[in-house]
């Protein structure tokens, strides 16, 4: 079942309740329903971690954390999720959501520079601002969509592969 994967690589809840640097979030860590690995949990956890991952702001797993204790879902899937856009895949992605908010805009792209520097992007920032926006978002709710769909049908396989397994191993018990 996708609940033992997922258990084998996830921090337990009380070593995460224990960690000196999580001390200040008090009780919040201890509620129990975000830490169970359920079909809906997860496939909350799924869409918040992918929906925030693709949003262009500082913080993201602070982010994830909050809406995941809002929604109670799995924390550590939405907050882990948020990593797929890491230092190293930061920028083909936010350039490539740049690209979409341009075409749906219909303004035209400003040049890249060979070497991006902070100089270029705060004189730059005011004109793709709202390309970056707009291609974070629509990229945003798209993938929040398939992956909780997705985990939802995944889920869902995967348990009546297990049910069929289990009927054809009684039939020749039987």
């Amino acid at each position: 079942m996708p609940r033992q994967l997922l258990k084998r690589y996830m921090p337990s809840p009380e070593r995460i309740k224990r960690s000196k640097s999580l001390r200040f979030m008090g009780t919040i860590l201890h509620d129990p329903n975000l830490w169970h690995i359920t079909r809906h949990s997860v496939a909350r956890a799924m869409a918040i971690g992918l929906f925030v991952a693709m949003l262009p702001i500082p913080m993201q797993m602070l982010v994830s954390a909050f809406i995941a204790v809002i929604t109670r879902a799995n924390l550590p899937i939405s907050v882990g999720l948020v990593w797929l856009t890491n230092p190293i895949t930061m920028p083909p992605v936010f350039f490539m959501q740049y690209k979409i908010g341009t075409l749906l805009l219909g303004t035209s792209e400003r040049s890249m520079p060979v070497e991006l520097s902070l100089t270029w992007l705060t004189s730059e920032l005011q004109h793709i601002w709202q390309p970056l926006l707009l291609g974070s978002l629509l990229s945003g709710i798209v993938l929040a969509g398939i992956g909780y769909a997705g985990t939802l049908l995944y889920w869902r396989f995967w348990v009546a592969r297990n049910w069929q397994r289990r009927k054809m191993r009684r039939r020749r018990q039987s």
